[in-house]
């Protein structure tokens, strides 16, 4: 009998409490693996967080779960429980290995999203995987479920990693599996009048933060995951700290910014110095950046450019931690922008990007160039940006007109 029915069978906990019950415990596990210590040094991190009464939630959850553990102890074995904690482990363990081999959080999120569906999928244990098992799911999600060839070759990146690394099985023939071919497709470009105006329609922190995105060419988390240690406003310049394949580089600060940024800055100072006066928590930090600095969460250089409002927990340790803004937050504000500039096209924050790369080579930039201000690893992932630029195609006349 897993928790959930657990709940439902043998308490009075209403229904509609139940998932937020079934949260708690996994926020409590996750903390009790992530720091060892005890159930008090959980409730503490909860009470930067949550209300009274959620924390109150929490530890009635925990009661009852002391209550389902003893039970599943004493009780007859269930075959089912069985195959849900062994996954459970290989779960772990392949959250340890991504972890180990320094993969983003992002990349986590999405390995571990697969993981549990293609577990429910195959309904066996982990040991008893096969190459067939890995190909009915990727059948199953293209012909069933219709996914799109992207994710398809998302899920099957994931699905590899976990057999190479967690199963260690050799299984013949997992690299020939058919995989949907991703269509080649040509970047959204927006001109420089159709981006300020969406610009027109951003509010201040959203309109700074689209701005660095366009005069830099960086990427979303790029930006949002920016410190003050980050901006050098004297070249001036943008260091990305492990951008996309944890690589480093240096890319442009437009002048233009430099006063915006400033007083960016100074807002930053003033939620930094009351975090700092009222003893809150500092900026979240990678496992391996808390070890090797271990002051460098309260330090201002550390700070983020663009902090959250609120607290979270860090998915490292569990414990309260100020991150940076949510993605979300300046991709809600872009499309809205977007609507009321009344652009047709299909324009993201992403494309902010493009536009970068293909205004500069309208400009006469060389590509190599371009290639190390994005950060691409190969310059045939540039040389897209060839097929988009007006200049080259202008610069054409056709033979219907000579």
């Amino acid at each position: 009998m897993r928790f959930e029915e657990y709940l439902h069978t043998k308490t009075t906990v209403n229904s509609k409490a139940i998932p937020y019950f079934l949260h708690w415990i996994s926020l409590y596990q996750k903390y009790l693996k992530q720091s060892g210590t005890s159930l008090v040094g959980f409730q503490k991190s909860l009470m930067y967080l949550y209300l009274p009464w959620q924390i109150d939630q929490a530890m009635e959850a925990i009661k009852h779960f002391e209550y389902y553990e003893s039970s599943q102890t004493t009780g007859p074995k269930n075959v089912d429980h069985d195959l849900h904690m062994n996954w459970d482990e290989s779960k772990r363990q392949m959250s340890d290995v991504l972890r180990l081999r320094q993969k983003s959080l992002q990349t986590e999120k999405a390995y571990m999203s697969w993981l549990c569906r293609f577990s429910d999928f195959v309904q066996k244990k982990p040991e008893d995987l096969s190459s067939q098992d890995l190909k009915n799911y990727m059948s199953y999600l293209a012909v069933e479920k219709h996914v799109s060839s992207s994710t398809q070759n998302q899920a099957f990146n994931a699905l590899l990693f976990f057999y190479r690394n967690i199963v260690e099985t050799s299984v013949d023939g997992l690299e020939k599996t058919v995989r949907s071919k991703i269509p080649a497709k040509l970047p959204v470009v927006l001109s420089k009048e159709e981006i300020q105006r969406i610009l027109n329609h951003l509010p201040n922190v959203m309109h700074l933060m689209a701005c660095l995105i366009y005069g830099g060419g960086l990427r979303l988390n790029e930006c949002l995951s920016l410190r003050v240690k980050d901006l050098d406003l004297e070249k001036p310049s943008i260091h990305v700290v492990q951008g996309k394949g944890n690589k480093d580089r240096y890319t442009l600060l437009p002048a233009k910014l430099i006063t915006d940024v400033k007083e960016q800055i100074v807002r930053c100072q003033k939620i930094y110095s009351e975090d700092r006066r009222n003893q809150k928590p500092g900026v979240s930090l990678s496992p391996s950046l808390m070890k090797k600095y271990k002051n460098a969460s309260t330090e201002w250089s550390w700070f983020w450019l663009f902090p959250s409002r609120d607290f979270c927990l860090s998915p490292y340790t569990s414990l309260p931690v100020r991150h940076h803004m949510h993605p979300s937050t300046l991709q809600r504000s872009f499309k809205t922008a977007t609507r009321l500039a009344q652009i047709d096209k299909r324009a993201t924050v992403h494309t902010l990007r493009h536009s970068f790369a293909t205004h500069l080579l309208e400009s006469g930039y060389d590509i190599r160039t371009i290639q190390t201000l994005l950060g691409h690893a190969s310059v045939e992932t540039t040389m897209i940006y060839t097929h988009v630029a007006v200049k080259n195609r202008m610069g054409v006349i056709s033979p219907f007109d000579s």
